[in-house]
């Protein structure tokens, strides 16, 4: 790598607003651009003739075990890619590529083992997220075609975090640019001109997310990259794999808890709604994809930032990348949940017009995203504990808000005469109590010691 270039991703220098934002933009089109993958597959299917509801409604039951596929790239991905950054902080850019080599093979192997599971446990396992015999076939074509590219969906979200955090947000950008715009392309194609329904939108994703894999790793197998993925560096060390494990546990944590609210919401909403109810927390669930996608890509932006300059010692930047990432999470998250409440049927049309799913819908809505802007606290203070490598607060508070909170409301709450709602209720009484928690103990804990470390260090290199 030409050394202008490493200095040009040097995160110590220059703005610390600058830095996070040169990787935040690039990023936040890229997650938009990604969850175009699931997100427009369910738009083109829910405008199928004839039954668009039903295979919508399969769709939506896909949803946990893709959230399964995600969370073993991030577990992989998201462990190794901090950890990366602080070590090219220090300017250990040898172990960052070891680092980043050991997280391709776990990647890998997970990735096998995970297809072959899903495939042979996916009916018991789409009827115990909520399927009807109505539904089931749908859900059933689409998820089979899924796992079977399921390899590629992994490396296009977790090797793409090593591009990222090397500060080619652009590069990254690109990566699911080329998949999504593929995707988007085939999606009709194989939806409407060959009749293929559901099978088609999963074909189209998994060939789009394979041309997204290969741009990977061919960044990474090249001259450009200033940590490349080397034969050498494929050799599994137990204490790296722990190291990754345990930072990775916050954004797998994440994933995995997200996926069980899934399962018990559709499960519950079959139970007292039936097949509508489920459709809803699809549409919904695709609304909140798309909504948290800023607040996403600044958090996971800053994570690079925050690793970086803790490894160079520099914590009156961590400290300004902390503040910085807060306030504007804070302003997004509030600005898109007035939006939501204000134009509820808007956001559920882009996704379904059948009157009925309408009806159930805007209500369902209002409820599920009141008081979003308590969710950017959970953002802000998990992108903190991640970025730092404060594996166990990043993981507590995954599993905290999710499974302590939200599961047992979501099975409770209608039995208290809520019926569906006290399942879409759930989520927003989480995060105000899991987002206050998380982000308290952040304050707390991470600034005093910035503060502390910032007062003992020794004057600033000139």
């Amino acid at each position: 790598m030409a050394p202008n270039e490493t200095a040009k991703n040097d995160f110590s220098r220059g703005s610390v607003v600058g830095n996070i934002m040169n990787l935040a933009i690039p990023m936040t089109l890229a997650q938009l651009i990604n969850v175009l993958y699931n997100v427009v597959d369910r738009i083109y299917i829910g405008r199928i003739p004839q039954q668009s509801d039903l295979a919508l409604t399969g769709i939506g039951l896909c949803l946990p075990i893709i959230t399964l596929v995600s969370a073993f790239a991030n577990l992989f991905g998201m462990g190794g890619a901090p950890l990366c950054s602080i070590e090219r902080g220090r300017g250990n850019l040898e172990e960052a590529e070891k680092i980043m080599g050991n997280s391709f093979l776990l990647m890998m192997g997970a990735g096998v083992i995970l297809t072959a599971l899903c495939l042979l446990l996916r009916r018991p396992m789409l009827y115990l997220f909520g399927a009807s015999d109505a539904t089931y076939p749908y859900a059933d074509s689409y998820i089979t075609i899924y796992l079977l590219g399921s390899l590629f969906v992994m490396v296009g979200l977790g090797m793409n975090s090593f591009i990222n955090s090397q500060g080619f947000g652009r590069t990254g950008m690109m990566t699911v640019l080329l998949g999504a715009v593929t995707n988007l392309i085939l999606d009709p194609i194989f939806i409407f001109v060959f009749h293929m329904g559901v099978q088609g939108a999963a074909l189209a994703t998994v060939l789009s997310q394979f041309l997204s894999a290969l741009w990977i790793l061919r960044f990474l197998t090249g001259d450009r990259a200033i940590l490349r993925l080397r034969r050498s560096c494929l050799r599994l060390s137990l204490r790296r794999v722990k190291s990754i494990v345990s930072l990775g546990l916050s954004g797998f944590t994440m994933s995995i808890t997200n996926s069980t609210v899934q399962i018990m919401c559709n499960a519950t909403l079959q139970s007292w709604g039936g097949d509508l109810y489920v459709g809803v927390m699809t549409v919904l669930n695709s609304v909140r994809e798309i909504a948290v996608l800023p607040v996403n890509g600044l958090t996971q932006s800053a994570q690079p930032i925050l690793g970086y300059n803790y490894g160079a010692h520099e914590y009156g930047r961590v400290k300004q990348a902390i503040v910085f990432t807060s306030v504007i999470s804070i302003l997004y998250t509030t600005g898109i949940w007035l939006l939501i409440h204000g134009f509820p049927e808007f956001f559920i049309r882009i996704f379904n017009e059948e009157p009925h799913l309408i009806e159930a819908g805007v209500p369902a809505i209002r409820l599920y995203f009141f008081g979003f802007f308590m969710m950017s606290l959970q953002f802000a203070g998990q992108s903190v504990f991640v970025g730092l490598g404060r594996a166990k607060n990043a993981v507590f508070f995954s599993i905290f808000r999710k499974v302590v909170i939200v599961v047992p409301l979501t099975i409770l709450l209608p039995f208290a005469g809520l019926g569906t709602d006290g399942v879409f209720l759930a989520e927003p009484v989480s995060n105000f109590i899991g987002g206050t928690a998380c982000f308290a103990t952040m304050l707390l804990t991470v600034w005093p010691q910035m503060t502390r470390l910032q007062a003992d260090q020794t004057p600033p290199r000139s």
